[in-house]
């Protein structure tokens, strides 16, 4: 073992992304039995949900960092480097140890395609997760599903706490065309006997339920926590057990995804999994990040000043929703958000052609911030991109929107227009491939480094 650099192990990793995306876990259990049943030797919370899981998982992990557990996290996509898909206590798996793991998998992964087809790229990311979180001997893992979850790689995994978060329309070529069909994908992470945790409403929740009492769980479901304010830093809600208490995310639907995080720290508790103090949860989540969401970034400018640009995903068009009110909210507090006639904002927006993009920019073009904001529409480097050219002419056709318009192909270049012709704050959104991209561009992190032998 060791032959295998970094750089060959992240190559061989992304030739697999030539097999696509084949929903079912045949082929992640055979893995895993390849590599020693790895996922037996953890529990944990696996977390799914349409929206907002990802928030849920960086706050019960900034939580359970705070009370000094080592917990294996899977956030995911990652924005720079793939070893952010891997990460124990909020430190990345350094370069060396991944291309082990990777060098390990692969001969297991050929085993397992001899009867049951070859792995995909995410099934051998997850499997190596797993054994990775093993080896460390985690106190507990907080997963995120990828897609879905009754056919996701992760559900090959029962750590004894599901969470849902929420039921919306996204994935439906893979997931169904309604929110009952999407739901049930996505309830069927509730294993017998887990504890369970959601806020879904409507449908989604009967869905959740129904598939909860069938396997003999116990279902919480939670509703936002009152909101009492929020700043440029994040926001302030009042939750059940805590009383006020600080969040150091942006944005009011938090206080949505701290509720759900809440309730997972008590099944979590409630099944002897992990116990955390009060003190823990409150610097924990006053402690939040959460990189690419609603992340707000200063750029140094000798000519303007610092720059403000703000990161978020924002690809469906609930997320997109979300951001729209979020910046709505959060103007007053950035650059000349006080002034009688505040600046204008400036979009750099992309997106997958197989996303709702017509319903991304519709919700988008509905908050108050954005009209009349300049539009910068670009594509980043992958098949599946919708060309700059055509996110603009859904702008001019949808967006009902006055502000100048221009497609910029490159994402770099497109930076670059903005910040030499933005008179306000920029906000990156539409596709997270795409505030990746953007993010790598404004900051160097040296933990990013794909360095052999890096930490």
């Amino acid at each position: 073992m060791g032959d295998l650099t970094y750089e060959a192990a992240l190559e061989r990793l992304q030739e697999r992304g030539r097999f696509g995306i084949h929903l079912g876990l045949g082929r992640t259990r055979a893995l895993l039995r390849e590599l020693g049943e790895p996922q037996l030797a953890f529990r944990g919370a696996l977390i799914a949900g349409t929206n907002g899981k990802g928030s849920v998982l960086a706050l019960v992990a900034s939580v359970l960092r705070a009370a000094g557990l080592r917990a294996g996290e899977t956030p995911k996509p990652h924005l720079v480097s793939y070893r952010e898909r891997l990460q124990i206590g909020g430190r990345l798996v350094d370069p060396a140890t991944f291309a082990q793991l990777v060098e390990l998998a692969l001969p297991a992964a050929v085993r397992v395609a001899r009867r049951h087809g070859q792995p995909t790229e995410f099934e051998l990311l997850t499997a190596v997760a797993f054994r990775w979180f093993a080896d460390e001997a985690v106190d507990l893992a907080v997963v995120e599903v990828g897609l879905g979850g009754r056919l996701d790689a992760t559900h090959a995994w029962d750590g004894g706490v599901a969470a849902i978060t929420n039921v919306d329309l996204d994935h439906m070529d893979r997931l169904g065309s309604t929110l009952t069909a999407i739901a049930r994908e996505k309830a069927a992470i509730i294993e017998r006997g887990d504890l369970a945790v959601t806020g879904a409403v409507g449908d989604g929740l009967v869905v959740v339920r129904r598939r909860a009492a069938r396997m003999g769980s116990r279902l919480r479901v939670v509703r936002p926590a009152p909101l009492l304010g929020w700043d440029r830093d994040g926001i302030d809600v009042e939750l059940e057990t805590l009383g006020p208490t600080r969040v150091g995310l942006r944005g009011r639907h938090q206080a949505a995804n701290v509720a759900v995080a809440d309730a997972v720290l008590d099944a979590l508790d409630e099944a002897g999994i992990a116990g955390v103090s009060p003190q823990a949860r409150r610097a924990g989540y006053a402690q939040a990040r959460w990189a690419g969401r609603l992340e707000l970034i200063e750029v140094a400018d000798s000519r303007k000043g610092d720059q403000e640009v703000l990161l978020d995903g924002a690809h469906n068009p609930a997320g997109a929703a979300v951001l729209a009110q979020a910046l709505d909210d959060l103007r007053p507090y950035l650059a000349g958000g006080s002034d009688p006639a505040p600046p204008r904002l400036t979009l750099i927006c992309g997106a997958m052609a197989d996303k709702d993009v017509a319903g991304v920019v519709r919700a988008l073009a509905a908050g108050r911030a954005l009209a009349g904001a300049d539009i910068v529409c670009t594509q980043v480097d992958a098949p599946r991109a919708l060309p700059a050219a055509e996110v603009a002419a859904l702008w001019r056709d949808i967006g009902g929107h006055a502000g100048h318009i221009r497609a910029v192909p490159e994402p770099a270049a497109a930076l670059a227009a903005a910040l030499a012709s933005a008179p306000g704050p920029i906000v990156v959104a539409g596709s997270l491939y795409l505030v990746g991209a953007i993010r790598a561009l404004l900051v160097h992190d040296p933990v990013l480094d794909d360095v052999a032998g890096s930490a």
